[in-house]
């Protein structure tokens, strides 16, 4: 997977999404953060909708969204024709949203896990290519 990435979020992510984007930018992506940009009270759709854009439009080859619950940030991601934003609490769930569903927006929920668990989550999304086959089949029937 390329190297390129937007990654936005709401006031509930913001320390995640600090983190991971250093780590990130230590790994040698780059990281185009699109906010929030302090833990102060925000809408998660500011930051879920610019994230969707940069992937949609290409500008960005993927990306991260870091909210509460990752519910919100989500669904305001997959409203975009050609995002598919998947909430991963675990590795594996990041695989398999890779390898099966060619997720391209991961989406974390912060008040549910630790950044160690979200630093191995992006990892494994970052890591994992999409497998293709009758998956391709199963994804290419997603968009309305």
């Amino acid at each position: 997977m390329s190297k390129k990435i937007a990654i936005g979020g709401d006031h509930a992510g913001f320390t995640y999404k600090a983190e991971l984007s250093r780590e990130l930018i230590a790994a040698g992506f780059e990281v185009d953060d699109k906010g929030t940009h302090s833990e102060d009270s925000v809408d998660y759709p500011d930051f879920a909708h610019p994230v969707a854009e940069a992937v949609e439009k290409g500008e960005t080859d993927w990306g991260i969204l870091i909210c509460g619950s990752a519910n919100g940030v989500a669904m305001a991601a997959n409203k975009h024709q050609n995002i598919r934003a998947a909430i991963c609490w675990e590795e594996e769930l990041a695989i398999l949203a890779r390898s099966h569903n060619d997720a391209n927006v991961v989406c974390i929920p912060a008040r549910f896990i630790t950044i160690e668990t979200a630093k191995k989550i992006v990892k494994a999304f970052s890591s994992t290519d999409f497998e293709g086959g009758r998956h391709g089949r199963r994804v290419g029937k997603i968009g309305c």
